[in-house]
């Protein structure tokens, strides 16, 4: 039986993940930072009868990731599969955000993924390191500068890794989903105090587009960890390719103008591309 460490399974796509190699036979340490959020996940895994243990681990903290895998690693052995889905977000524009939810994000997002266990899994036979990136990788856009930036530093942070690791015989992989319908997807909201349209704009595409379930994203996961594949990016929901081929069509300037427009041309242009 294969060993996987999930971050950030409370809810969402990490709660759906730890299901889902939970049903294929893996043992699986689901982490979150806050035990008592675990309520959903345990009630999962009495009535199915899954090999999921629960463990508190906070992305955000050093010492709590090292306390955790410890722990994990002397009772069980060692971390065959590692899935880095801890994300929070943050909207608002980049002149009213304040630092404190830049650094936040950035914290959690990016920084998180670092407090790694490679040493751990460098002992395993057949490892695999999974991030879960985003859409928001590839496409920066007002009221998600903050997250997006985010996403952009992990796209570059796993390039890099995997190339690193690649030696050691371990797998690097980035899953990028599109617009999931998520608590966190869900709670983009209009600022009615805001000088800038875009937060109104965004709220409303997500509204009009939170169709994909969260178990999609589980599945790509757990089809990544179990395929042997190296390849790099995998897009995830019907609304990806299309996304990042629009945003390809466009110069930089196109780009920058399409984000400027009038309430009613943008949403005329959204409509345009995207029914």
């Amino acid at each position: 039986m294969k060993n996987v460490l999930i971050a950030r399974t409370s809810k969402g796509t990490g709660l759906e993940t730890a299901l889902a190699f939970g049903k294929s036979d893996y043992k699986v340490f689901a982490a979150m930072r806050n035990t008592s959020m675990a309520e959903d996940i345990k009630q999962r895994i009495a009535a199915e009868s899954l090999d999921i243990i629960v463990s508190e681990m906070d992305v955000d903290s050093d010492a709590s990731v090292k306390k955790g895998e410890n722990s994990l690693v002397s009772k069980y052995g060692n971390i065959d599969v590692l899935v880095n889905n801890a994300g929070i977000e943050r909207h608002g524009s980049d002149e009213e955000l304040s630092l404190e939810d830049f650094k936040s994000v950035m914290e959690t997002n990016y920084f998180g993924v670092l407090r790694s266990v490679l040493p751990e899994m460098r002992k395993s036979q057949e490892r695999c390191n999974i991030n879960e990136s985003s859409v928001s990788g590839h496409i920066s856009s007002s009221p998600l500068g903050a997250y997006a930036t985010s996403k952009f530093a992990l796209e570059t942070l796993s390039e890099a890794l995997a190339g690193e690791v690649k030696p050691f015989n371990i797998r690097v992989a980035i899953v990028e989903p599109g617009i999931i319908n998520t608590q966190m997807a869900g709670g983009i909201s209009i600022d009615k105090e805001s000088l800038y349209p875009h937060s109104k704009r965004l709220a409303g595409l997500f509204s009009a587009s939170l169709k994909t379930p969260p178990t999609l994203v589980a599945d790509k996961i757990l089809e990544v960890a179990e395929s042997g594949t190296w390849k790099l990016r995998h897009p995830v929901g019907p609304d990806v390719e299309p996304f990042i081929q629009w945003r390809k069509s466009m110069t930089d300037e196109q780009w920058i103008d399409w984000s400027a427009y009038s309430d009613e041309d943008w949403y005329k242009s959204v409509e345009l591309n995207f029914g």
